[in-house]
């Protein structure tokens, strides 16, 4: 797919997947449906939620979980500013202000609750907690700071399903009220585009069923089936519907997943203990948290933006892809929303670190060869 000696990502894509979705395609139902019902019950029990409502995208199941809550024009939504920019779109989109807040530093990107504290105003009305690179954010702990202040919690879990949230083994998406999941192609659960909300709260739930399909009250698979002939509109909703070919594959591929996460994390502890006590390289996170992470990325620190950029071209140039994130408040259309005194944890992990490549496909050799290539890297 690419001439990238090692790329980025990678995706397999077996012969009972694609069974799956001409399955899907031969029975000549292709929009919102029997698949997709499948599908959620699937994801809402591995997940351990007792509902999950799939939609077509993780930015739509972020918009719809704001929505859901009831947050809107004049209230405020604290996000943390090392995150993919949906995070705060969501807030934007129904007319709330995100208001950015720090990370606990370059070492975990993740939410740093003590600035989430400081940021809370009469105004706020929610917060949307990242769980970055698969690594879950202390949403315990958060939880208990959000009820205190009657603050509705979102967890944004695009990159981070099936991480565990503590040592029971619960996971992401189950502790806030509501949990926005992303099934995008470099997910570990892709699809190609698609998202689920899940959630505890069945009128939650009823409301974001609803929102995803233009607030009607029944869909054109309840019509079909028979279970209705007509339907009213009883809300402004939208069409966030994940399609059914896309349904069919997020069923086939959820049946693999703890196994492809698995091997993504035997993928980073041999990253780990091959780069480890390397000068000029430090990692980010420690062993218990490799354990309880799902593993989206691999990111690496480096001393200074100067020395990241240096070394990502260098690795670019040796045939190994990378990736980095900036932090919110440093895009054009975000300038706005930084705070006086900056963000300086975000500001740190977003100078400082890079993406290795990390797939459930890897193997030993691509490991030794991105290995090698780190090195050479920081020789130079």
């Amino acid at each position: 797919m690419s001439e990238w000696r090692v790329p980025l990502t990678d995706i397999a894509m077996p012969e009972e997947d694609v069974q799956a979705v001409a399955d899907c395609l031969r029975s000549g139902w292709l929009t919102l449906g029997p698949r997709t019902q499948a599908f959620e019950g699937a994801l809402a029990a591995h997940v351990g939620t007792p509902h999950a409502v799939a939609v077509s995208s993780g930015t739509a199941a972020l918009h719809l979980a704001c929505r859901a809550a009831g947050l809107g024009h004049g209230d405020e939504v604290i996000v943390p500013a090392f995150t993919f920019i949906a995070s705060a779109s969501a807030a934007r989109y129904v007319g709330a202000t995100p208001v950015l807040c720090d990370v606990r530093g370059p070492h975990d990107f993740n939410i740093d609750i003590e600035d989430v504290a400081r940021r809370i105003t009469p105004r706020t009305r929610a917060v949307i907690a990242v769980h970055f690179c698969g690594y879950p954010a202390d949403v315990l702990a958060l939880r208990e700071l959000c009820d205190e202040h009657s603050l509705t919690l979102i967890e944004d879990c695009a990159q981070a399903i099936c991480a565990q949230v503590d040592a029971s083994g619960r996971q992401v998406g189950t502790v806030g009220q509501l949990g926005a999941f992303s099934f995008f192609s470099k997910k570990q659960l892709c699809v190609g585009e698609g998202g689920m909300v899940t959630t505890a709260d069945e009128e939650l739930a009823a409301k974001v069923r609803l929102l995803r399909s233009h607030a009607m009250t029944s869909g054109t698979w309840d019509r079909h089936s028979g279970r209705t002939d007509t339907y009213d509109v009883v809300g402004l909703g939208f069409n966030y519907r994940i399609d059914e070919p896309r349904a069919a594959l997020g069923l086939s591929r959820l049946g693999r997943l703890d196994s492809d996460i698995a091997k993504r994390r035997a993928i980073v502890r041999a990253y780990r203990e091959q780069l480890a006590g390397i000068p000029g390289l430090e990692l980010p996170w420690d062993d218990s948290a490799v354990e309880r992470s799902s593993h989206f990325a691999f990111p690496v620190l480096l001393a200074d933006r100067e020395a990241r950029d240096r070394f990502r071209d260098d690795l670019k140039d040796n045939g190994v892809q990378t990736t980095w994130y900036p932090a919110l408040h440093t895009f054009t259309e975000c300038q706005q929303l930084a705070p006086a005194g900056g963000l300086p944890g975000a500001e740190q992990a977003a100078a400082r670190h890079c993406a290795l490549p990390l797939s459930s496909t890897m193997d030993e050799a691509a490991v030794a060869i991105v290995v090698e290539a780190v090195k050479q890297a920081l020789t130079h």
